[in-house]
């Protein structure tokens, strides 16, 4: 349910593949991202896309899994961490939808390109569950605080072109240019050196 992919250059394509469930994942599906990712990191790097197959990105936490405890589960908190102190450039292409605890993984990211029919949204007040711990002051660093609370406490759905205003989103691409697009934003890290990729988002992150 998690594939990985990589091109000679250093690019990693790490995709959600479980379309006919819009995605949702499981413990056992977050754990294999953190591993594919820590393997791209090993192998060196030096640009990380995350996709979804299908038309959703990811609805966020499997419902079933949610209720027997995945939905406060510190494995979130570990994805995300991990992509925010990877050093590579890291990009969110996302072919769709990105809800709930899923959207962490897309926060944590340096770039976010989304189709026009995307949506964010984090249903975190409706369902009763508190958010991932580093995901609000994400979503406030790049929205603002207010935009921030209108999605998790307002519970509004921000759409691509909405959400490319706000700045939640950099970048709006039509399905079928997805994947170039990513690949383009990745260009000038690939043709660097990891260092010279890990020293300079080391400054920006700083």
């Amino acid at each position: 349910m998690i594939r990985s992919d990589h091109s000679a250059d250093g690019l990693f394509t790490i995709t959600l593949d479980r379309p006919d469930k819009a995605n949702a994942l499981t413990a056992e599906m977050i754990e294999a991202l953190i591993a594919a990712i820590r393997t791209a990191l090993d192998a060196g790097a030096r640009a990380l896309v995350l996709t979804g197959a299908g038309k959703v990105f990811s609805a966020g936490a499997d419902l079933d899994a949610a209720r027997a405890g995945l939905a406060t589960s510190p494995l979130w908190e570990e994805l995300s961490g991990l992509i925010a102190d990877a050093p590579a450039l890291t990009i969110a292409a996302l072919n769709g939808t990105a809800a709930g605890g899923a959207l962490g993984m897309v926060l944590a990211c340096d770039l976010r390109i989304a189709v026009p029919s995307a949506t964010i949204f984090y249903p975190v007040m409706r369902l009763g569950f508190l958010p991932q711990p580093s995901d609000p002051a994400r979503l406030a660093a790049l929205a603002g605080p207010s935009r921030a609370a209108m999605v998790l406490m307002a519970g509004q759905k921000i759409g691509a072109d909405e959400a490319l205003a706000w700045g939640l989103i950099d970048r709006i691409a039509a399905p079928e240019a997805l994947a170039d697009t990513a690949a383009a934003l990745a260009a000038d890290a690939l043709a660097a050196t990891p260092d010279h990729v890990a020293g300079i988002k080391r400054l920006i992150r700083r």
